[in-house]
């Protein structure tokens, strides 16, 4: 590989980013050495790609991945536990009829669940989510509603108060969640903002489904979003393990499993 000072450190942090989304993680060591560059060089690029909320640094190198406090960045999301999001979706979708009116929130297991709804018209859908305002923009029969607000391109969404305010003034027939962890009888996400937008949508609909892959259950994050007992069903993979299960069953909590 040429040597990245020919070439600069923005195209080295690019570079950087997409092997970290793709990978999941790497050392600084390793990164310095493919770049070429010292390792003080490559912690000043991580510091710039974690300011930017891409990834978040940890001892001796970075990653992609989440934490309690840091969610990952949507691109890696959307590349993560792929067939486990896709088999959720095929039962979610299950659950909606012709004429609803379906809110979906930013997460790529909705998104999933977006790509599914062609066949199921007329239909009215609400949603802050980018990627998906531009999957259903292009299916006939969709009423497609966006909800406005501040654009955020760690999750490419529209969030904030007036985003808030516009789930407020809206009433639906199912709401299509997911979230970062869940644990002890509460759903939980890293972001306060981000939590305040999803409470709004649970407020706002008839019903409520959370949506989550196996490896957000036994997991706690720093903000609940709401109590289990908030959704009328939960659907997750069948990676799920019996101990994780058996909490959700000694809280009462409604759920299907799914064979990925």
């Amino acid at each position: 590989m040429d040597s990245s000072d020919q070439r600069g450190p923005a195209w080295r942090q690019d570079v950087i980013a997409e092997h970290v989304l793709s990978h999941g993680s790497a050392s600084a060591a390793e990164l310095a050495e493919r770049f070429q560059v010292s390792v003080m060089t490559i912690h000043r690029d991580l510091d710039e790609l974690e300011r930017q909320g891409i990834v978040r640094k940890v001892r001796g190198g970075v990653t992609a991945q989440p934490s309690g406090v840091f969610e990952s960045n949507v691109s890696y999301r959307m590349k993560s536990m792929q067939p486990e999001k896709d088999a959720i979706a095929e039962k979610a979708a299950e659950l909606i009829e012709p004429g609803m009116a379906v809110m979906l929130d930013d997460s790529t297991t909705t998104l999933a669940l977006a790509r599914r709804l062609e066949g199921i018209t007329p239909l009215t859908v609400v949603t802050n989510f980018l990627e998906g305002l531009n999957v259903l923009s292009r299916v006939r029969g969709i009423r497609l509603m966006a909800l406005g607000g501040d654009y955020d391109p760690l999750h490419n969404s529209f969030l904030g108060v007036s985003c808030v305010e516009s789930i407020e003034a809206l009433q639906v027939d199912l709401c299509f969640v997911s979230t970062s962890a869940v644990s002890g009888g509460y759903a939980y996400h890293q972001e306060q903002h981000i939590v305040s937008v999803k409470r709004a949508m649970l407020a706002s609909a008839a019903r409520n489904v959370l949506l989550i892959d196996h490896t957000k259950l036994g997991r706690a994050a720093l903000h609940r979003v709401a109590p289990l007992s908030a959704f009328d069903r939960v659907i997750v993979d069948d990676g799920a393990h019996a101990e994780v299960l058996r909490e959700l069953d000694e809280h009462k909590v409604t759920y299907e499993l799914v064979s990925a």
